[in-house]
């Protein structure tokens, strides 16, 4: 098993005015965000480009931190307790939850359970729930429905932010599937897939628009004609399931 964690070390830049918290923004001054997951978080640094991205917008810094061990569920992490230690250390904006893609029945049911755990856990310290949507292997794409609509009814039961992060990497494959987006088991992203996935958090997280936020943060690692179709699915999934 693979196991990584950025445990509490906290990575500055900055970033776009926040509209994620439950209540409006106070008056401190960065945006903190703790990741909580497996590869899906971890492989390529997903939290890092997150905080890269941040550098859109000077006015606020961001802050990340991760606790993310491979093949873990929120159940395992529960268990285990390093991602309650973290959120109890408080002072977090939005707690950003992944697990596997739970397509079925069961899977979603435990999905649904684990993310109302925490999400009770982390408005205990003041910080808003977040559900990073993910996706199924690419030899299982019948399945991407059920994947969506898991996280889906995990972010409503929860009162979650839902961060649709799977349907906008459907739609850059669907419109273009030569992007780099999947390694070759087809299921972890590439760097590529992995901005995709920032592109959302970010966007949803500080409540801005994903259109232009590459060139503003003066990202310059992917193709521009790339890079404009995942700002495209960015906006087109987190509009669609802005509710």
């Amino acid at each position: 098993m693979r196991v990584h964690t950025v445990g509490l070390i906290l990575l500055l830049a900055a970033a776009a005015s926040c509209g994620s918290a439950a209540a409006p923004p106070g008056p401190d001054p960065d945006l903190r965000i703790l990741f909580i997951g497996n590869s899906l978080t971890y492989v390529n640094d997903l939290p890092g480009m997150v905080r890269q991205l941040g550098a859109s917008n000077a006015a606020r810094p961001v802050t990340v931190a991760s606790v993310a061990f491979g093949d873990y569920s929120l159940e395992d992490h529960w268990n285990r307790g390093d991602a309650l230690t973290a959120i109890r250390q408080g002072g977090w904006d939005l707690v950003v939850l992944q697990q596997g893609p739970s397509a079925l029945p069961e899977s979603r049911a435990n999905l649904i359970e684990w993310t109302g755990r925490f999400a009770g856990e982390i408005r205990k310290v003041g910080a808003r729930p977040a559900v990073y949507m993910v996706w199924p292997g690419l030899g299982r794409r019948a399945a991407w429905d059920s994947v969506t609509d898991s996280y889906a009814a995990a972010a409503t039961a929860a009162r979650a932010l839902l961060l649709p992060a799977g349907e906008a990497l459907r739609s850059a494959y669907n419109a273009d599937p030569g992007m780099p987006l999947f390694d070759a088991d087809g299921f972890h992203p590439l760097p590529l897939g992995s901005f995709g996935v920032a592109l959302v958090i970010y966007a949803a997280a500080a409540d801005v628009s994903p259109a232009g936020l590459a060139a503003s943060a003066g990202v310059t690692s992917y193709p521009a004609t790339q890079v404009r179709v995942l700002e495209s699915s960015a906006a087109d999934a987190i509009a669609r399931f802005d509710h």
